[in-house]
């Protein structure tokens, strides 16, 4: 049986030619990414400005999603989230908050429960603070920060320092890029987001940290070869890997957004985006920073006649200002 090859065996593509493109329209569109927050900031959602939670059980059989997310929507009473969780007759509402105070709070889950019907049991009803809502928004932070930090910690302790700062780098890149599409799309900002942004952080790195440790294993292989060839080929040996993994994961992010309903919608959107951007920037942008970090085999490291180092021309092209 023939298998399947998305990449031919033996590719030769010339990527760090590229690099001299590709590293300053990286730093573009992290420059307008950063603008769409300056100007537009994000849209946060209940989970980071506070609202209602409203716990709910249909008594007579199984919660329809769909018809009370629309009879939520009739009331106009703001963002309005539904989603179930627990077994199949449960639902979880969350409503913005309502402007009027504690009076306004009580009066918005009274409107909920009238068109709902008495076939729905409230089991639960929270009120999400301002307070609460900081707390939330300080943890997302740190969670994105402490994951970067303690991955650069061991990309340091197991590469050359110049793996390290080039795949936190790159990582950063993607999820300013995420941050920027978000705020332009003005999608939702919530918990799911946070956790589809921490998986992109976790499937750019593993493209990236794949890349870098063939490049490491030639660099052994081959102490001799220049080092953009080295990073060229590098490339090419696991460009099949790079694009396998990357259709599989679109195409389960991508049947998450056709068909994962409302409440995936956000989540598998950012997903969707993320694995494009990651896989992009994981072979055409990682690879090239090693060149401006200055990693050097020993071919390079020795100066050749006339007292400089041998470079190659991709290495030279790269090099030029």
């Amino acid at each position: 049986m023939k298998l399947l090859r998305l990449v031919p065996d033996n590719t030769r593509f010339r990527f760090m030619h590229w690099g001299r493109i590709t590293i300053p329209l990286a730093l573009g569109l992290v420059f307008v990414s950063i603008l769409g927050w300056a100007i537009l900031g994000f849209n946060f959602g209940i989970d980071f400005t506070g609202g209602l939670l409203i716990e709910v059980r249909q008594t007579q059989g199984l919660a329809d999603l769909a018809k009370i997310r629309s009879d939520v929507e009739s009331l106009k009473l703001g963002d309005a989230q539904v989603q179930g969780f627990g077994q199949q007759s449960d639902a979880l509402i969350r409503l913005g908050e309502q402007p009027g105070g504690e009076k306004a709070q009580q009066a918005a889950v009274e409107k909920v429960r009238a068109k709902l019907g008495s076939t729905y049991e409230f089991r639960r009803v929270e009120v999400v603070g301002p307070a609460v809502s900081k707390d939330l928004q300080f943890n997302a932070v740190m969670a994105v920060v402490t994951s970067l930090v303690l991955i650069l910690a061991y990309l340091w302790f197991r590469f050359e320092w110049q793996f390290a700062v080039g795949a936190i780098m790159t990582t950063i890149h993607d999820v300013l890029l995420t941050l920027g599409f978000m705020a332009y799309l003005r999608i939702s900002f919530d918990l799911p987001i946070l956790a589809a942004i921490l998986t992109i952080v976790g499937y750019s790195l593993n493209d990236t940290v794949v890349i870098y440790d063939r490049i490491r294993e030639m660099m052994r292989k081959y102490k001799k070869m220049p080092i953009a060839d080295l990073i060229e080929l590098s490339i090419n040996e696991t460009l099949s890997r790079t694009v396998v993994t990357a259709v599989t994961v679109f195409i389960a992010s991508l049947s998450l957004l056709l068909f994962g309903g409302d409440a995936l919608h956000g989540f598998s959107f950012i997903l969707v985006f993320g694995v494009i951007v990651g896989t992009y920037s994981s072979i055409v942008v990682s690879a090239p920073l090693l060149i401006f970090l200055h990693l050097r085999t020993d071919k390079e490291e020795k100066p050749g006649k006339g007292g400089k180092a041998k470079t190659s021309d991709a290495t030279a092209a790269l090099a030029k200002p």
